[in-house]
Parts: structure tokens; C-alpha cells; sequence
């Protein structure tokens, strides 16, 4: 140990004997600086505008254009500088004869090259700690733990650049040509997961092997094995190569066996890193305070429940809008979107099948094939995406196997447990596109348990949850491809016939009752009043001005206002009305909490205003009412909006205040609480009123749907995925300390250390 120390202590003299070493810490010191004071006045802007910030250390150190992300970018651009003359040097000047003939082994040599590029890389680090004790002083709640993970995958990463430079020097004696080789190399590390991504297993090898977003979750807060042993073993691998090729060179050994023993250390570090990549295999420690890397509890006591086998299939259609996500060269990129359940369940089994059939969303077909057979077609398609036909199964081969008609022929998995069960994880026709953990974890928890079975009440006029009317409720209740469907978030759905003889099956949880328009028979009202005095939850939704359910949701202790809403606005019409969750909604369900954090509303057209009186024996939450700072009215004369302006005539009985629109109204019966939901607006979840004319203002229908119903459910589903807030929402900085702090980090410290080098090298230069 100590030659090795002493040949580190001798290179680092060396490296600072030069412009090269002095000069890289010096931009370095400028780039960093500079990056670092750039999120300081992001996060100072953001709160002086007003509006807040949340965790802020991510947002300097971690996030996607964070300070650690923006190193990770530019570091192969200075190793190779720093390398390229730690054995090229020794070659081109004979000194290496000198080491050769003293009492040092290769390895001594190299270890103490390494030694030195590891210090030096400390001093790096060193730089970025100033960053992390200034933002520690200045941030309220710093989150320490996850910052240390990106500085340790950091330090780690130009450890791993180190080793490869070190190897390219000790292939040459041009400096130039090491570094450029360095490069060379780095680049193809870079780009080995493209590199024969459709052979399965040298696919996870070459997969393993890329050196490219290495360090992406470190820098996020989650600390993998996998992560840190792969820099572990490509360290190990490229200092083992430059050790031999020094040895190569004292011995004159032959080109045949030098070249095996490379492939020797080659092919044991690729099995080492294969196995290490196993998910069996892997250990992962989350540093974040709100451990936002790993699934919620909720869903870790999901997968926990998950015993047995468990098989995940996906079926790619090679005519399919979305066959891209899972072709061969794309497996591994797909499996990383199921990481975080594989996590908690590593011996699941992860399959892809391959075929052609007509797809449901793939119009472009029809228009650029006309009277083409579906083998011709998936032969042309086939060609023009090179792959090979006949790893495709045939519309009749894929039958026999499963019939995924129902699915519309799309990108689909199918999860299947080794007791029978099966369920779907579908595509979503939105920005996100795949599923979440909240829609993962609903199919995995209607795997392990019984999840309620929603009744819609038809026969009365009543919304229809198969039409494709505006005002039906198809959308939320049963299209596969819309996210927030409750057949999506591990509901079963189907519409409810009371008339004749028919009773409510036994498995109803909860019943949806949208706007009658006609009043029920006698029979019919004779089953619903058991099913409520039995305790059984409903779903009221309503327009004003309608008799029928103005009686029937009297029972409850609610009445509607006289009128209509009205909320004038500059561009749409004087009955549209943004109403937003209550603060009492945040204990009726998490979403709520997460609507009014993040100034989400509800748009509503022609709605009523509500009322609730205790005298039936009823308790109520205001969960909706309308915004305190927009004038809003209960308008009784104005019909047409459109032609027409209202305004507030106080002597008809119309009053300007804020309406509740929604009430969560509960009752003790027996040992369970009974939940009723009801709406002032039947429209607001329709069809149609997912996309409200006041859109444009953040109205968020759509997250009203699974608040609603976690509810009714008694929070079963949706699955509650919402995490703590963070703690790091504040800091102390204004803009004279980052003013100052610019000129400190970004001017002062680069110009010392560019000062202090130049005179350390002049005065080296006249000695």
C-alpha cells in the first residue's frame, strides 16, 4: 500500500504541475456555480410570484435539469483530459523503464494511477459539497440523505471514467489519441443498450453493460445494488485490463494470449454484472424523506399479498398504433416501467408474444391499405420496420392461444397468478399513456380481495353507461382506454334493472342514480328504500329544476336552491361554474386534498345549488361549493345565456354567495356508516363534461370520479397512492444573499483557483 500511495502522491504532483488539472477545476467550478445559482433564482422567483415551491432539494441536486443531472452531463467531457497522460505519458518518455525495472508490480502501478484520479475526483466532489452546505443553511428541512446518494453515484461515475481512461493510456503513447479513445469508448458504453437488443439473452447483457442514465437513480435518492456494483465491477474489469497490458508489455507476451486473458476478464465481469442485474438478486434502499421512489404502502401491502406465481404477458401487435413499446429491441426499456412491482415480487415472470390481427385505433391502416389482406399488410408493415415476419403469430394462431378482440387488438398484458386468476393492464389513450401505480395496484388488489361492484339505475331516464350520448357515463365508468374508468381503478360497473320481478344483486356496493327523469313504479321504489334502509351507498346526481329528484333526495335531509348558477366570465357562457374542493373534502378523500393543493376545479353547466338539513337524521360534508372570489349567483329568470346577460335581481329571490354543489352526507345503520354522495350537476362526469368549456381555467372533472367513489367504497378504491407532502417547501434566501452568492460561486472561487495555478505554474516554469 504504501508504493501505491506513493506513485498516487507522485501522479497527483504531477497532474497539478500542469494547466490541465488546475484548469478543469476551475471551469468546473464556473459551470457548477453557475448551474446552481440558475435554481436559486428559479426558487426565489417562484416564491416572490406566490407560487410556493415543494421539494426543493430535488428541485437543485436531483430533478430533471438539476445540478447533479447537469454534472452527470458533462463529466466524460473532463476525465478523458485528466487520463489521458497517466500511462501515455510514462510511454512516450521512457519513464516507464524506470518503473518496470524497480521493485513495483504492474498492478502497484496502476492502483496507484487510480488512487491519484480518485482523489482527484474527491476534489470535485469537494466543489459540490460547497453547493450542498450553502443550500443546507439556506432550505428548510434539507433533505441530506437523498442529495448524499447523487454525490455518491457521481463520485462512483468518474471513479468508472477514471479506470476506462487509465486503460486507453496504457494503450498508447499519444496523449491526444488516449483521450480521443477514451471517448470512442465511452460513447459505445453509452450506446451498448442499442446494441443487439433482439437476442434475449445477450439483450440483458449489452443492457447491463450501457453506462448511459447510470447514475439517474442515485441522483434520484434510490440506491440499487445493481447501480453500485456495476460501477464496482466495470472499475474492476478495466483496471484487471490495463494491469495486464502492462504485464503484456514486460513480458513480451504473445498477441493470442493476451488477447484471451482480455476475453477472460471480459466475459467473467459481463456473468458477474448479468447476475448482479437478476431481480432476485437486487437490494434497494430509498434515501428520500418521503420515499418517493418506492411504491406507497398501500400498494406495498397489495404486492405483499401476491403469493404464489405470477406471470405478466404482453401481447404486441405488429399493426398496432403502440406496437413500438414492446418489440424485441424495445423489452428492456418496457420492463423498466414494471421495476417498482418486480421490486416487490422478483420472481415474477415476464413474457412477450408477438402477432398480427386488426387493431381497433390504427385508422391509418384502412387508408393506406385498401383491399389488402391482413398477411399482406403485416408483411409490408414488417418490412418497412425490418423485422422478421415469422417471430409474428397468425389472427389464427393468436386465438387459439387468447382472444384479445375484446382489448381491440392493442399493446395489452395480461397478469395471471398461479391459482387462475387474471386480470388486464391496458394502454390509456392520454399524455401518460401507460398505467400508474394507482391503476397497477387497483388490478393487483382485485386479485387478493373483492372490490366493490358499482349498479347504474336505468329505466327511469336515467345516464346510460354504454351510450356514446354527451351526457352518458360511459367514459368513467367503462372505456378501457380512459385512465380514470372505474372498470380501471378495480370496479366492475353494469347497469341496474329494478323493473318486474328483478331484484338488486347481492354483490351491489353502491348504486348510481343520474338525474331520473321520470319517477320510479311502486316496486321499484319499494326495493331501492330496502336497499337504503339496509345501509346500502349511493351516487345522486342531479340537474335544477327537476321534481323527481327533488323528492327523492328530500329523504337525505338535501334540497336544491331555486335556479340555476350563475358565475359570469368574460369568455363563456354566465352558467358555467368553477366550483373547488372544500377544506372539509380533505378528510373525505386524498384527492380532494391534492385539488385544492394544486388549484384544480370542478367545472359545472346548469347546476344547483344545495342545501342540507339535519332533521332526517343524516350528517353532510360540503365537498364542492363554488369560488368565494367569483360572483355567483342563484339565477332565476335568464334561460339563454348565450343571447343573453343576467344579472342579480335580489327582489326575485336571487342572491349572490357561495354554493356548495356537492355533499357527502353519512348516517349510522347498525355497525356500518351508509354513504351517499350527491351532486348538484348530473352532467359535470358525463361524457361530455370531462372536457368543460372552462378547461382553460384547470378544471379537473376528471379527479372527482375516483375521490367520489374512494368514498363510497370506504377508501378501497381507487387505490390511495398519495404520499406525505414534503418538508422542504421553504427557504431563507432573498436576492441580495443570491446576488452575492453569484459572484462568490460563479467569479470569486473559479478566479482564486484560476489566480492561485497561474502563479503556482510561473513560478514552477522559472524554477
Amino acid at each position: 500500500m504504501r508504493r501505491i500511495f506513493k506513485i498516487a502522491k507522485a501522479e497527483l504532483f504531477t497532474l497539478f504541475y500542469s494547466p490541465i488539472a488546475w484548469m478543469i477545476l476551475v471551469v468546473f467550478a464556473f459551470q457548477t456555480g453557475m448551474a446552481f445559482v440558475e435554481h436559486l433564482q428559479e426558487i426565489l422567483r417562484s416564491k416572490e410570484i406566490g407560487f410556493g415551491n415543494s421539494f426543493i432539494t430535488a428541485t437543485i441536486f436531483s430533478g430533471e435539469i438539476g445540478l447533479f443531472k447537469t454534472v452527470q452531463g458533462y463529466l466524460y467531457l473532463y476525465m478523458p483530459l485528466l487520463t489521458m497522460g497517466l500511462m501515455s505519458r510514462e510511454l512516450s518518455s521512457g519513464s516507464i523503464k524506470l518503473l518496470y525495472s524497480s521493485p513495483v508490480t504492474s498492478a502497484q502501478i496502476i492502483y496507484g494511477k487510480f488512487t491519484a484520479m480518485m482523489l482527484y475526483s474527491l476534489m470535485l466532489v469537494g466543489i459540490l459539497m460547497v453547493y450542498v452546505v450553502i443550500a443546507m443553511c439556506s432550505v428548510e428541512h434539507f433533505d441530506l440523505p437523498s442529495v448524499c446518494s447523487g454525490l455518491l453515484s457521481l463520485y462512483l461515475l468518474m471513479c468508472a471514467y477514471a479506470a476506462i481512461g487509465l486503460f486507453m493510456s496504457c494503450l498508447t503513447s499519444y496523449q491526444v489519441v488516449a483521450a480521443l479513445g477514451t471517448l470512442v469508448l465511452l460513447a459505445a458504453l453509452s450506446y451498448m443498450n442499442k446494441v443487439w437488443q433482439e437476442i434475449d439473452f445477450i439483450r440483458d447483457i449489452t443492457y447491463w453493460l450501457s453506462i448511459s442514465g447510470r447514475c439517474n437513480e442515485m441522483i434520484g435518492g434510490l440506491i440499487c445494488t445493481e447501480d453500485v456494483l456495476y460501477f464496482i465491477i466495470v472499475v474492476a474489469m478495466f483496471l484487471t485490463l490495463s494491469i495486464q497490458k502492462l504485464q503484456a508489455n514486460r513480458t513480451h507476451a504473445s498477441f493470442a494470449l493476451v488477447w484471451g486473458k482480455y476475453s477472460v476478464v471480459v466475459v467473467l465481469a459481463m456473468m458477474l454484472g448479468y447476475a448482479t442485474s437478476r431481480p432476485i438478486l437486487m437490494a434497494y434502499y430509498d434515501t428520500t424523506e418521503t420515499k418517493r421512489n418506492t411504491l406507497t404502502p398501500n400498494s406495498q401491502a397489495i404486492m405483499a399479498k401476491l403469493d404464489g406465481d405470477l406471470t405478466i404477458t404482453t401481447y404486441v401487435n405488429l399493426l398496432d398504433r403502440e406496437y413500438y413499446n414492446g418489440i424485441p429491441s424495445q423489452v428492456n426499456e418496457d420492463k423498466q416501467r414494471l421495476k417498482q412491482y418486480i421490486r416487490f415480487k422478483p420472481e415474477t415472470k415476464l413474457k412477450y408474444v408477438y402477432y398480427y390481427d386488426k387493431p381497433s385505433n390504427n385508422p391509418r391502416l384502412d387508408y393506406v391499405y385498401k383491399n389488402k389482406t391482413l398477411a399482406e399488410i403485416a408483411n409490408k408493415e414488417a418490412a418497412i420496420r425490418d423485422l422478421d415476419i415469422d417471430m409474428f403469430l397468425t389472427p389464427e394462431q393468436i386465438k387459439k392461444q387468447i382472444n384479445l378482440t375484446d382489448e381491440g387488438n392493442t399493446f395489452v398484458r395480461l397478469v395471471e397468478r398461479g391459482n387462475g386468476q387474471k386480470a388486464w393492464l391496458r394502454i390509456y389513450e392520454d399524455m401518460m399513456k401507460f398505467p400508474d401505480e394507482g391503476e397497477v395496484s387497483a388490478m393487483f388488489k382485485r386479485m387478493v380481495m373483492k372490490l366493490p361492484k358499482i349498479g347504474f339505475l336505468q329505466g327511469h331516464g336515467e345516464r346510460s353507461i354504454e351510450g356514446d350520448r354527451l351526457k352518458d357515463y360511459t367514459l368513467f365508468s367503462s372505456v378501457k382506454t380512459f385512465r380514470y374508468a372505474l372498470t380501471n381503478q378495480g370496479c366492475d360497473v353494469e347497469p341496474l334493472d329494478l323493473s318486474g320481478d328483478k331484484e338488486i344483486p347481492k354483490g351491489i356496493d353502491i348504486i348510481v342514480i343520474s338525474d331520473m327523469k321520470e319517477a320510479m313504479d311502486t316496486a321499484t321504489k319499494k326495493k331501492l328504500d330496502a336497499y337504503i334502509a339496509n345501509g346500502g351507498n349511493l351516487a345522486i346526481t342531479l340537474k335544477p329544476g327537476s321534481p323527481v329528484m327533488e323528492a327523492f333526495i328530500e329523504q337525505f335531509g338535501v334540497k336544491t336552491i331555486p335556479g340555476q348558477l350563475v358565475q359570469p366570465k368574460m369568455d363563456v357562457a354566465g352558467n358555467v361554474v368553477m366550483a373547488i374542493a372544500t377544506p372539509a373534502a380533505e378528510n373525505v378523500a386524498p384527492i380532494f386534498r391534492l385539488m385544492r393543493e394544486q388549484h384544480r376545479y370542478v367545472g359545472m353547466v346548469k347546476s344547483a345549488g344545495l342545501l342540507f338539513s339535519p332533521d332526517k337524521g343524516f350528517k353532510a360534508v360540503p365537498v364542492l361549493q363554488t369560488i368565494d372570489t367569483m360572483r355567483t349567483w342563484n339565477e332565476l329568470q335568464t334561460i339563454d345565456f348565450v343571447n343573453d346577460s343576467a344579472s342579480v335581481d335580489v327582489a326575485s329571490g336571487e342572491k349572490v354567495d357561495s354554493f356548495v354543489t356537492a355533499y357527502a352526507v353519512s348516517r349510522k345503520v347498525g355497525d356500518k356508516e351508509q354513504r351517499i354522495m350527491i351532486m348538484g350537476d348530473a352532467d359535470c362526469i358525463s361524457n361530455g363534461g370531462m372536457n368543460p368549456p372552462i378547461r382553460r381555467y384547470g378544471a379537473s372533472n376528471f379527479s372527482f370520479i375516483p375521490g367520489m367513489f374512494h368514498w363510497l367504497s370506504y377508501g378501497t378504491v381507487p387505490v390511495d397512492v398519495s404520499r406525505p407532502r414534503s418538508s422542504d417547501n421553504d427557504t431563507s434566501l432573498t436576492k441580495v444573499r443570491v446576488k452575492v452568492m453569484k459572484y462568490a460561486l460563479m467569479w470569486v472561487i473559479p478566479g482564486i483557483l484560476l489566480i492561485g495555478s497561474t502563479i503556482l505554474l510561473i513560478r514552477r516554469k522559472r524554477k
